[in-house]
């Protein structure tokens, strides 16, 4: 893979549950990605983050209609002068992830959620470096359990604890070639797997589940694994940053995550 060459990301904003969604509920608005952190709509952090790194050529807002990204006036601004594109969603991640493959060039395609905020420049200039340099075919970046605590001793996560000990992820994948889209596949269900063990055993087979139920393989043993099932190079990248696993899912993540960006400006 071409060191130079940027990516395109492409950003998983839909909401299945809506205005019912939780988040959402808490500020009346119909998609939680829309919500207002600190003064700024999550979704749009997620954006300026990604514009910020300097490694994307294109930005894909998967999302169910255009007027959505609209009613964000900086992202309305993107998306007329052509930084970001509009994509309808699909059916789940894995048709969304599709849809987007379907587009011209779509080669190497970044994936991240619009409930993201605490991505930054930083981790995602970090994520493209290693994904360069591992040449791999499908990367998925993981951080340390060991990270996480060091910084947020207190913080309750729902680790993947592995021989190597605990992971979480950072909802930070990239494809990097059309070979590769299958493994997308293993999210259809709707991913979430720690939280979701069927899912699991559907995506990755009893063998994988073993390994990971009864912490039998390292991380990268388990990537290995996949490897081997799908003909594919597939790396974990390691992510040094504490905040990097952290999403909005409930009430509680948004209210330690505008804390979070807070403390980051200085205000707190």
């Amino acid at each position: 893979m071409n060191q130079n060459l940027k990516m395109n990301a492409l950003v998983l904003a839909a909401s299945r549950q809506g205005a019912e969604d939780a988040v959402a509920k808490t500020q009346n608005v119909s998609h939680k990605c829309l919500i207002d952190l600190d003064g700024t709509v999550m979704l749009q952090r997620v954006v300026d983050a990604l514009i910020e790194s300097g490694q994307c050529q294109r930005i894909i807002i998967a999302i169910e209609q255009r007027g959505l990204i609209e009613s964000v006036p900086r992202l309305k601004d993107l998306l007329m002068e052509g930084t970001i594109e509009y994509l309808p969603s699909q059916s789940n991640l894995f048709t969304s992830i599709s849809a987007a493959a379907e587009l011209d060039d779509p080669w190497p395609l970044m994936i991240t959620t619009g409930d993201n905020p605490l991505h930054t420049p930083e981790m995602l200039q970090h994520f493209c470096t290693e994904l360069h340099r591992s040449r791999a075919d499908v990367a998925v970046a993981m951080t340390p359990a060991d990270v996480i605590l060091k910084a947020y001793p207190d913080g309750k996560r729902a680790f993947h604890n592995l021989k190597d000990g605990g992971w979480s992820s950072c909802n930070l994948y990239a494809l990097t070639n059309p070979a590769a889209l299958k493994t997308a596949k293993a999210f259809e269900g709707g991913g979430q797997f720690g939280k979701r063990p069927s899912r699991l055993l559907k995506a990755f087979g009893l063998g994988f589940v073993v390994l990971y139920k009864f912490k039998l393989a390292t991380l990268a043993q388990l990537a290995q694994r996949l490897s081997k099932r799908w003909q594919l190079n597939i790396q974990t990248i390691i992510m040094p940053f504490a905040d990097a696993p952290i999403d909005v899912d409930n009430p509680g993540d948004m209210l330690r995550t505008e804390a979070i960006l807070k403390k980051r400006r200085g205000a707190e």
